[in-house]
């Protein structure tokens, strides 16, 4: 059982940047990969980021690459979002979540935060 722990999101201004952390309970963060999805009011969960056990591969959506950057720290049992040059279309609830294998599939994944809400005004 792996517990997720999303925080960090808020409000802010277009062109703005926030930082999300979602921390992990349990000695096998390392065993998983982590991502990162946000889902939009009236809008379904989208992938945003994803990056490997190790941390050594990342992969992105197109709307959030060269904006977006994902990390981990396995010591700190603690994966990173870090959102630069948001846009009001990047508001949404983000949640981060592990999965034993790699995708950007929501339903390869196998535990889930309970989501941030961020919030980005023009």
């Amino acid at each position: 059982q792996v517990q997720l722990v999303e925080s960090g999101g808020g409000l802010v201004q277009a062109g703005g940047s926030l930082s999300l952390s979602c921390a992990a309970s349990g000695r096998t963060f390392s065993s998983y990969a982590m991502g990162w999805f946000r889902q939009a009011p009236g809008k379904e969960r989208e992938f945003v980021a994803a990056i490997s056990r190790s941390g050594g591969v990342t992969a992105y959506a197109d709307s959030v690459k060269d904006r977006f950057t994902i990390s981990r720290d396995n010591a700190k049992n603690t994966v990173y979002l870090q959102m630069n040059i948001l846009k009001p279309e990047d508001t949404a609830v983000y949640y981060c979540a592990a999965t034993s294998s790699w995708s950007s599939s929501g339903g390869e994944y196998d535990y889930w935060g309970q989501g941030t809400q961020v919030s980005v005004s023009s």
